[in-house]
């Protein structure tokens, strides 16, 4: 009974740190080493679908982190996601959980357009293009996917990816296994992804609001 009970131990705790050591990778993949001083700094925070009118969990905690990654004084913090769950933007509902309950008074961009991750990729451009340091927060798995997206569409921007503070150790723990599983087979297919659209998405400028 002691012998089984420890190997269960044991495995379970061999997969909590599989998953823990997995996103860490994938938080730390496709970016420079840009301390956050100096220069001007965009934090882009994309949307998870959302049926309800008030902000779901997943995308409180992706404000959350977004709004911690903000380290520069001049952050512009860009909410990205349209209304794919609901008849709400995404983007609207993250903006008013940051303004209303965590009380941030910093310079905030909505971009309401989008419905994919490639998406918001192409709609965010036009707002990060002449930023010294770009952040992309999500699920660390779905923030390497969008950053494989931006070298793919904007290949010169690709030096200016930092690390967001959208993994900490031990946060999500119980859940990082599953996200792990998850962000394996989300991101099966990244490094095939269609070039179609790829280049500058300047020229098309999606809905954007200023908050």
């Amino acid at each position: 009974m002691r012998r089984t009970t420890a190997v269960t131990v044991t495995g379970l705790a061999g997969v909590l740190a599989w998953g823990e050591w997995l996103n860490r990778r994938w938080s730390r993949a496709l970016v420079g080493e840009g301390d956050g001083g100096g220069g001007s700094e965009v934090v882009v925070v994309l949307g998870f679908r959302n049926a309800r009118r008030t902000a779901n969990l997943v995308n409180r905690w992706r404000v959350r982190a977004g709004v911690r990654s903000a380290v520069a004084r001049d952050t512009r913090l860009v909410f990205s996601g349209g209304a794919v769950g609901g008849d709400v933007t995404e983007a609207r509902l993250m903006a008013r959980y940051a303004r209303s309950v965590l009380a941030y008074d910093g310079a905030v961009v909505l971009e309401e357009a989008s419905a994919t991750t490639w998406e918001n990729v192409s709609h965010v451009i036009p707002l990060v293009e002449h930023a010294d340091r770009i952040k992309v927060v999500s699920q660390p798995a779905h923030a390497l996917k969008a950053r494989a997206y931006l070298r793919r569409q904007r290949p010169d921007l690709a030096e200016r990816l930092v690390r967001a503070d959208d993994y900490r150790p031990g946060e999500w723990l119980l859940a990082k296994p599953v996200l792990a599983v998850y962000g394996l087979w989300t991101l099966r297919g990244v490094t095939g992804a269609r070039s179609s659209g790829s280049g500058s998405s300047s020229s098309s400028r999606p809905d954007l609001a200023i908050m």
